[in-house]
């Protein structure tokens, strides 16, 4: 096992000094000395929040509250540590303070606490300043905190533990027969739901590409991807009450709010595990952002700008009842409030698996449709309403098996059955089949609600009627806020959501899968917006990955990031090594390596519409917060004038000017350019503080360039030629 690279370091760094001295213990080896010269240790620091420390002793044991070493991690073994006086500390554990104060003196020979590792060397690039446009990897559906849906006891491990890998990753094993039996339903294969519970340190059966109940999500293994390219993370709050009720086993409420409310708290609280371990508040690469501004300035700073989302069902406790939901517009309005303000939610699906009080879900096809219909029953009181669609056939919901109780209940198996409540599925006509719900007048005033505050609308989930609907309202409106995140949507979908100005990242899966995707919408992408794709992974949120491809042209290790920053070899965790070509996406430490076997499958092409999606989906952002498009050319008819030229400003920031003159169409070191109707363009210049203080204005062979300064003295615009 390798150590963590902070671990190698003993000093304390200055920036962390000047912060707080108690977060610059951190990954340090000391022995302690008490104020009556009495020493313990040495000890390796193991940070367990912003402030807190496990105390890891040289036989793998940790100290424990009473000053004696205890064999196992936890809250036994969990300290705050305070600095009362500059280079004094006192302890303060479960039972107590410990002793009286304590110095803390750099020693050697420390053990090695234990950790996944990244087998990555480079450095993350950084961008030249905080405005300019940015390179790099997207994610727009992930489910990180998903250890929590469902009542919290489906799911095996979770992303991250205060008391590290070896309890994040330990391993479940149970004697109840739901875990294991819906395992196996998961990964298609019902009669092997996993012979080997045991996770850390051999994982000899999980993580797989398809173990859907177990953890993928190892913040060490989204590390690993953001040093190989991923810039934006959005990850969604998840839960599902029908299924968590269903399920006999949880710890958590199945009520989908409260689930939202927790899984927000979680991410929190990770931002904070990471923080504590690069040395203190902010100095994570894991930063939560809440505006297309901000994300732009976490990328800038070498950092993933993590987006918070929500995709449930019952969004707000919108149920329905025999078609019929309680809830009002007052209702959601207050509900919206909550999450935006509260919890930092900028991203929304209206529905996910069950018709709820916003309109028709498109449905699971196949024997999971049957499980989820019936679902829909238990939670609604109904069966979908699907019906023979009356357009074309691509422009259709999810295709229905129409079967008896008795056959129903054969396929779905005797331990699935004795959660599922019974009855006979409804006999549907011909396909394809139509959800006949639409959008509700509630759907309708959510999506206006969701545009008025300037988030981000995702139509994945919902039936092909009420996604058109949910498309009209925001071509209507103009907005471009509009993302289809995970490949549930349909074709139709696609050029309409190009043409606002939106997104479209579809779900990973496999490269083969994924390539094709790829080339189908490059196909039907608007060009007046920047080219640029990313994916959704779905992970935790029963979404398989990518399997091993197989064939001719294998990833070879080690390789360069797209960018050619760093070095990966085979990912290792514990004593398990993962290889992309035998194992697939095993884990989501592996996307550097999926994102090198599309370059295998697909070309150079791919990877630079990737390494181009973090932009354009800032770019979408910002338009749907106000910005004017970047196909906006200035008019001919420009003056200098002393604010400016134009509506290109001097003296504001950067987010100002973009507020001011729109998106430019590159945006270079500590400059925007932006396009002239008819030929030319302007430049803008920022200075050292950011603030725009110089603006050029090419005509033909005419170059005019006036600075702030001058402007303000009221001098003309200096004039050049450039050469023929």
């Amino acid at each position: 096992m390798a150590l963590v690279a902070a671990a190698l370091t003993l000093a304390v760094s200055a920036s962390a000094q000047a912060q707080d001295p108690r977060y610059g213990l951190v990954h340090g080896c000391y022995t302690l000395r008490a104020s009556d010269g009495h020493e313990l240790g040495p000890f390796r620091m193991q940070a367990t929040d912003l402030g807190r420390y496990m105390l890891y002793g040289k036989a793998g044991n940790f100290l424990g509250p009473d000053g004696t070493m205890i064999d196992q991690p936890g809250p036994d073994a969990d300290f705050a540590v305070d600095d009362p006086t500059p280079g004094v500390y006192t302890l303060t554990g479960s039972h107590g303070k410990l002793g009286d104060t304590w110095t803390f003196e750099p020693a050697d020979g420390c053990a090695v606490f234990p950790e996944a590792e990244l087998n990555a060397t480079g450095t993350v690039a950084k961008g030249a300043t905080p405005y300019a446009g940015v390179k790099g990897f997207i994610d727009a559906h992930m489910h990180m905190m998903g250890f929590e849906f469902l009542g919290g006891d489906l799911h095996c491990g979770r992303p991250w533990s205060p008391y590290g890998v070896t309890v994040a990753l330990a391993g479940c094993p149970r004697t109840e027969a739901g875990s294991p039996v819906v395992e196996g339903f998961l990964m298609g294969d019902p009669s092997r739901p996993g012979a080997d519970p045991v996770g850390w340190p051999t994982f000899n059966e999980w993580p797989r590409y398809n173990t859907l109940a177990h953890e993928q999500s190892y913040y060490r293994w989204l590390e690993r991807a953001w040093m190989g390219g991923e810039r934006i993370f959005v990850n969604l709050f998840v839960e599902n009450h029908a299924l968590c009720s269903l399920y006999p086993h949880r710890r958590n409420s199945c009520n989908e709010m409260d689930s939202v409310r927790l899984q927000a708290k979680d991410l929190r609280a990770l931002e904070r595990y990471i923080d504590a371990q690069e040395g203190g508040p902010g100095k994570g690469w894991f930063r939560i952002v809440s505006d297309p501004f901000q994300a732009r300035r976490v990328i800038n700073e070498g950092k993933l700008a993590v987006v918070p989302g929500i995709e449930v069902s019952n969004l707000f406790d919108c149920g329905l009842k025999n078609g019929v939901s309680d809830c009002t517009d007052a209702d959601v309005d207050k509900r919206l409030d909550e999450v935006y303000n509260d919890l930092g939610v900028r991203d929304m699906e209206l529905i996910n698996k069950f018709d709820n009080g916003f309109g028709g879900v498109a449905g699971d096809a196949g024997t999971t449709g049957i499980v989820v219909n019936t679902g829909n029953f238990y939670e609604t009181g109904k069966f979908w309403d699907m019906q023979t669609c009356q357009g074309p056939n691509e422009e259709s919901d999810h295709e229905q098996m129409t079967l008896p109780g008795a056959a129903r209940d054969v396929l779905v198996g005797d331990v699935l059955n004795k959660f599922l409540p019974g009855g006979t599925l409804p006999a549907y006509p011909a396909p394809p089949h139509c959800n006949t719900r639409g959008l509700s007048a509630l759907g309708d005033h959510l999506v206006r609600d969701m545009i008025a505050k300037r988030m981000i609308v995702d139509p994945d989930h919902l039936d092909v009627i009420s996604r058109k609907e949910l498309l009209s309202i925001a071509e209507a409106a103009r907005y471009s806020g509009v993302v289809s995140s995970h490949s549930w949507s349909t074709a139709d979908a696609y050029p309409r959501i190009y043409k606002l100005g939106g997104f479209v990242t579809p779900y990973a899966g496999s490269s083969v899968s994924f390539a094709n995707q790829w080339k189908a919408l490059m196909a039907v992408r608007d060009k007046r917006f920047l080219r640029g794709i990313g994916w959704g992974a779905d992970m935790n949120g029963f979404g398989a990955q990518g399997p091993p491809r197989g064939g001719s042209n294998p990833v070879q290790y080690p390789f360069k990031s797209w960018d050619g920053k760093v070095t990966f070899d085979r990912q290792v965790t514990g004593t398990r090594t993962f290889d992309i070509n035998t194992m697939g996406v095993a884990h989501y430490g592996l996307y550097p390596d999926w994102v090198e076997d599309l370059r295998h499958v697909a070309g150079d092409q791919i990877v630079k519409d990737l390494s181009n999606g973090a932009e354009a989906y800032l770019e979408m952002w910002e338009r749907a917060v106000g910005v004017t498009p970047r196909y906006v050319c200035k008019s001919r008819r420009l003056k200098f004038r002393r604010g400016g030229l134009g509506n290109v400003a001097f003296g504001v920031s950067a987010e100002d000017e973009l507020r001011s003159a729109g998106q430019p169409l590159s945006r270079a070191g500590r400059s925007y350019g932006y396009c002239v109707k008819g030929g030319g363009s302007v430049r803008v210049t920022f200075d050292g503080r950011g603030m725009s203080n110089k603006i050029s204005y090419r005509r033909g062979r005419r170059v005019l360039t006036q600075t702030r300064r001058a402007a303000r003295a009221g001098r003309s615009a200096s004039v050049r030629s450039l050469p023929r």
